[in-house]
């Protein structure tokens, strides 16, 4: 059977990479390569990584810089990107290596289900997996997938501050149609409950429509972070 490398960028994570690395053992033991990319954390997350991950790699801050440097450490015929507060769900080995055997697709990622019980969060990720399987158009949460030859005949993730998994899906999908998964990864909701629900979407629209009509990632970055804090 094919590998994955689960490529999991990481910027201090200390609360959460050990469960993170510890809902992947299974895939491990069955032979899958974990790496974390870390992006100069200041707290223990690379000592506990290094406990329960294949491979931790240091690179610049930025997670498309990490993402490209876990790539780089890779040992895996195809790619899975997966943030640090997202979880698989059972079977994702089979369920990625399979669907791309089975079609003509090249890339790809799961539906996504939010964390919580806020039932403005329900609305979310239909509307995010609804537009992703109309757009083409994926996003981090849903654990983007790539056949290695793919992720670098594209030259891997443009390196920007900001957007990045809007930008390779825009490259991936001159290759190939997205495989959209309806099986769930489960994400974390703290972007939403830490910024009010309302706010974060109006907040993560405007944004995606300035990318969308020409504004630099860099500047988005900086409103991103001057708005959420």
């Amino acid at each position: 059977m094919k590998r994955l490398s689960i490529i999991i960028p990481t910027l201090d994570e200390a609360p959460r990479i050990v469960a993170t690395l510890e809902s992947l053992r299974d895939l491990r033991c069955r032979g899958h390569d974990i790496i974390v990319a870390d992006g100069g954390s200041s707290d223990a997350t690379v000592v506990l990584a290094r406990g329960a991950a294949d491979r931790v790699v240091i690179s610049n801050t930025g997670r498309a810089e990490q993402m490209n440097a876990g790539a780089r450490a890779a040992s895996g015929d195809v790619l899975l990107f997966l943030h640090a507060d997202t979880c698989l769900p059972d079977n994702a080995d089979h369920l990625v290596l399979q669907g791309l055997a089975a079609g003509e697709s090249v890339w790809g990622r799961f539906d996504v289900r939010i964390a919580g019980a806020h039932r403005m969060l329900r609305l979310v990720e239909a509307m995010m997996n609804l537009r992703s399987r109309l757009s083409g158009i994926c996003t981090g949460d849903q654990c983007i997938f790539v056949r290695r030859d793919a992720f670098e005949a594209i030259g891997g993730f443009p390196c920007q501050e900001l957007m990045e998994d809007i930008a390779i899906s825009v490259r991936l999908r001159r290759l190939s149609a997205p495989l959209c998964l309806r099986q769930r990864c489960l994400t974390s909701a703290r972007r939403w409950e830490s910024g009010g629900a309302l706010p974060t979407i109006a907040l993560m629209w405007w944004l995606r429509l300035q990318y969308a009509f020409g504004a630099a990632p860099a500047k988005l970055a900086r409103d991103y972070a001057r708005r959420r804090h």
